[in-house]
């Protein structure tokens, strides 16, 4: 099941992405074994209680207790996918790891129909941020009296992390909801207008090349279609050397 599905599913390079597609694939089986089962029943039925074998309805309806026990198994397989499955990721993925794990933050600021990438510079500090400073070469409106922003990096649609380093990335938005996802990562959140949602994922190989897409997954208006950007896997001495390239806001 698990080879079906690769060939279906976007390619999987996170440390924790083989965890949701194992809960899709157990998911894919249960809904397997239900498809097979009720097809199976209805088949016997439509022969069982055909019209030639019973001219007359029966309103006695069914007098074994089968159908309960298999419902009730449905609903075993069902709280084990959750409890044993998806509260425990949902509960691993929501906790924030710790600073010890030395992450590399980013925010990221959607709009229609662009997400801005804002990256914290060598201090590894975040720059203030202030709506009336909001500008077309500014999107984000980020203070540059503020010292902290004097290293502070801006990208359009790109977003470059580093191998095997955790990323901690602060979702929000300009103005309506968005969805930021990451489909080889296996990440997907809301981007909320006034709210800060953390996420986290360590990327485990290098892009090498390759085009992998962030996706905008909720409708946001005339333009989602084309809110598309990409993601970049780069070796530290790459990544610095990519940033240190990078203009400065003004």
């Amino acid at each position: 099941m698990k080879e079906f599905l690769g060939q279906w599913m976007p390619p999987d390079y996170s440390a924790h992405g083989w965890q949701v597609d194992q809960i899709i694939i157990y998911t894919h089986w249960l809904m397997l074994v239900l498809f097979v089962f009720w097809t199976a029943y209805f088949l016997y039925v439509l022969v069982r209680f055909r019209a030639s074998k019973n001219p007359r309805a029966s309103y006695h309806g069914m007098q074994s207790h089968w159908s309960t026990w298999s419902e009730a198994g449905v609903a075993v397989v069902e709280i084990v996918l959750l409890v044993g499955f998806s509260i425990p990721a949902w509960y691993r993925w929501s906790t924030l790891i710790p600073k010890a794990t030395n992450p590399a933050e980013i925010r990221i600021v959607a709009e229609q129909f662009a997400w801005n990438v804002h990256y914290p510079g060598p201090d590894r500090k975040f720059g203030r941020t202030d709506v009336k400073l909001v500008t077309s070469t500014n999107p984000i409106g980020l203070d540059m009296t503020d010292p902290a922003a004097k290293d502070d990096v801006m990208a359009l649609n790109q977003l470059h992390l580093e191998v095997n380093r955790p990323a901690l990335i602060h979702v929000t938005s300009k103005d309506v909801i968005h969805s930021f996802k990451l489909p080889v990562m296996r990440v997907e959140q809301d981007a909320i207008p006034g709210a800060d949602v953390p996420i986290h994922f360590t990327p485990i190989r290098t892009t090498n090349g390759d085009r992998w897409e962030i996706a905008c997954a909720q409708l946001c208006g005339l333009g989602h279609y084309r809110m598309r950007g990409q993601i970049f896997v780069d070796t530290k001495a790459d990544l610095e050397k990519w940033l240190a390239e990078q203009p400065k806001i003004q």
